[in-house]
Order: structure tokens, then sequence, then C-alpha cells
């Protein structure tokens, strides 16, 4: 049987996700020549780095932050903006360092995911976006895991993109080059 192509959120499945996401960039990327972790897509674009740091802020302050306001018993539920690019802003320690810094965060998010113990009327609970308005747990989570997977798409797409003249005829073969 095919899986369905849009599913519910699954939080254990999602977390399984999550979990795999620094292993995944920590294979692609440890030890590899600048130019393939420095490369971009042009102007206004992120490089493999400018990904790790980004989600790496974002392990920092956004999803588990907004999870633990919508969880809270009480209080201001409007979500603190997300800057999507503080990372730019900053020079990256090593790359051997961000990784082990995003494994660990990654890490410990989970851990605390999972000890909340969420039930289906937790996930059902509501922060407020400052884009989107009202915003559900679920949602929230769901939209963790698809964030990894678009990131690592980015990742890889970038990565291949440094070939796409190199690859010759086979271009007409790999959608990645022109996306």
């Amino acid at each position: 049987m095919v899986p369905p192509m849009h599913a519910p959120f699954d939080l254990a499945s999602g977390c399984a996700v999550l979990a795999r996401t620094p292993a995944v960039l920590d294979a692609w990327l440890r030890d590899l020549p600048d130019e393939w972790l420095t490369a971009t897509e042009g102007p206004d674009t992120w490089s493999a780095r400018d990904v790790l740091g980004h989600l790496i802020h974002g392990e920092r302050t956004d999803w588990i932050p907004r999870a633990r306001l919508i969880l809270a018993p009480e209080g201001d539920r409007r979500f603190a903006p997300f800057d999507r690019t503080a990372q730019l802003r900053t020079t990256p320690p090593p790359l051997d360092e961000q990784l082990a810094t995003f494994a660990a965060l990654r890490r410990s998010s989970l851990e605390e995911l999972r000890s909340w113990s969420l039930d289906a009327s937790q996930l059902n609970l509501e922060g407020i976006h400052p884009a989107f308005g009202a915003v559900t747990l679920r949602q929230l989570l769901a939209t963790w895991v698809a964030h990894d997977l678009g990131h690592l798409a980015q990742v890889a797409r970038v990565m291949a993109r440094r070939y796409r003249e190199a690859v010759g005829p086979w271009r007409a073969y790999l959608s990645v080059m022109d996306r």
C-alpha cells in the first residue's frame, strides 16, 4: 500500500526525523573543503554553513521556546518574531564546533519535547504567531519537521549546483540543477 501523500502529524515519527538532521548534516559537511561549505546559489542565498547557523539559531530561539509558550499554564501566548537571518550577522565558529553545537542543542530539544508526554489536547493548544495569528502546537511541531527537511533539500541543491555546468548534457536529467 502506498502511504498517503498528505499525512497527519505524528509526534513519534516527526521526532525520528528531527533526531536525524544533525547526523545527516554531519555526514554531508564534515571534512569537506570550504568551497563546498560556502557555495551559494547567488546573491541573497545561503550556503550550507549559513543553513547550519540558521538551524542552530532556530534551535535556541524558535521551536522549543515557542512550544513552552503554548504549553504554559497562563500568560501571553504571543511568539516573538523569529530572526530568520541572524546567522548572517556573525562569523560562524569552526565547522566541527557548529556541527557539535547543533547536535547537542537538538538532542536537548528532543529530550525536553519527549519529557512533556504530549497528548492530543495539548497538541491542539494555540499560540499566536506574529504573521499567522493562532497556530497549534501540532502545527508548530509539524513545521519544525518540514523546516528541517526543506533545509536539507536546500543544502543538497546548493551543493549539487556547484557542478551545474560540469555535468554537461546530463543536466537535462538532473532537476536539482534548475529548481
